[in-house]
């Protein structure tokens, strides 16, 4: 029957791409994506799939159920752009300013949607039921997993998966990693407040500027001295505003950027050494400070088994040249609050462009290779379908040795 369903899938890749382009044409910011949601949903209607709308917020879930019992599997997929001007010189360029699909998700949607229609074509050949979950606002926390959760979205599910489609992987290739594979992105911001003053009189004033770029460089210790070498972690500043003359001493400078771990220990010291050494640095300087630290997202922790059959199964999907155990990225993600739910595994499929620039995610010119949805939407519908075969061997071994 796979066999059956790569062959529908592949005369369905047509469908893939038109749908990829029309979302990239048309992005919307996260917890703004009404017409996408309305998109997707109409696309369940005019099937006569069962399909709810307003979950948890702007989220839609769809469900297709087989002819034969089985378990309940959902796949997930993310819909929401970024506050990024898209740079890139291509037909289906954004037609909206200052907004654009950056990170894939566009191809996430209509790898999704494509899998559906899959499912939805040979429903009677199907054991168990499929959950489809269109998740809205995944780049910025507190994100859409965790309401759609609250409202529902894994009720009855067994198992889940999901992919991120990656532009700097090989095509053909899927990453996948037993345990943590993507990090916690938390946010922090810094004011630090002083006396302005003249530039020529620097004695008159509180200078602001030399206390945060003291701040800014004794952060870098925290990972090199306070943290084991054998752990991850990653603290980077990302914005640092003082003054706007030359020859002005600033009464404030502003700084925001992000801590990356695995671990909640080691989350929890970065957090308590930066306070210690802003408060330090501050004191010295006669200055004083805020200080506010923001958790995002839990570290995403795949399951063992799941991630091992999917592993296994990858390798005999058509397109898929090569399976491969990665490192753990600090990227973020709130597929996170799914597993803590249900068991499943995040994989990574290779996008990277053909004879063009590579670009990283979150960039201006960022694009992918429209071919790894194909191979995406053949690796998460052959991990739901065989899911079920999956855990009726697994059941009836667990009798054998019972028995």
């Amino acid at each position: 029957m796979l066999t059956e369903i790569y062959k529908y899938l592949d005369e369905r890749y047509d469908f893939l791409v038109k749908t990829r382009r029309y979302l990239h044409q048309h992005p919307e910011l996260s917890f703004q994506e009404t017409e996408t949601a309305m998109f997707i949903a109409r696309f369940y209607q005019e099937l006569e799939i069962d399909v709810r709308t307003g979950v948890g917020g702007n989220g839609v879930v769809a469900r297709i159920q087989g002819s034969k019992p089985g378990k309940t599997v959902a796949l997930r997929a993310d819909f929401d752009a970024l506050p990024i001007q898209d740079e890139k010189t291509v037909p289906y360029r954004s037609k909206v300013p200052g907004v654009m699909h950056a990170c894939g998700h566009d191809g996430h949607t209509a790898i999704l949607l494509g899998v559906a229609s899959a499912l939805h074509a040979f429903r009677d050949q199907l054991a168990g039921e499929y959950v489809l979950i269109h998740q809205h606002a995944e780049e910025v926390a507190p994100g859409g997993a965790k309401s759609m959760i609250a409202d529902g979205c894994l009720d009855g599910v067994d198992a889940i998966f999901g992919t991120h489609l990656w532009s700097l992987d090989p095509l053909g290739q899927i990453g996948y990693r037993s345990g943590p594979i993507m990090a916690s992105p938390d946010v922090f911001e810094v004011t630090i407040t002083g006396k302005g003053g003249h530039g020529a009189e620097p004695h008159l004033a509180k200078d602001p500027i030399v206390a945060a770029s003291q701040f800014v460089t004794q952060l870098q210790q925290i990972v090199s001295r306070r943290i084991d070498p054998l752990e991850t972690a990653v603290v980077s500043i990302g914005e640092f505003h003082a003054g706007n003359a030359f020859n002005v001493i600033a009464e404030e400078v502003k700084l925001a950027g992000t801590v990356r771990t695995f671990k909640e220990e080691v989350r929890d010291t970065i957090k308590t050494e930066m306070e210690k050494i802003l408060k330090g640095i501050a004191t010295s300087h006669d200055c004083t400070y805020t200080f506010d630290y923001t958790g995002g997202y839990p570290a995403l922790v795949n399951h063992k088994e799941e991630t091992e059959f999917l592993a296994k199964i990858a390798r005999d999907v058509p397109g898929v040249t090569r399976t491969t155990e990665i490192a753990p990225r600090m990227v973020g993600e709130d597929f996170a609050y799914y597993l803590q739910h249900v068991k499943g595994t995040f994989f990574f499929t290779g996008a990277r462009p053909e004879n063009a620039p590579v670009y990283p995610h979150h960039h201006p010119k960022f694009d992918f290779n429209e071919k790894a949805m194909l191979i995406a939407a053949k690796t998460l519908i052959a991990s739901a379908i065989r899911y079920q075969e999956w855990k009726k061997q697994c059941a009836a071994k667990t009798k054998t040795q019972a028995g």
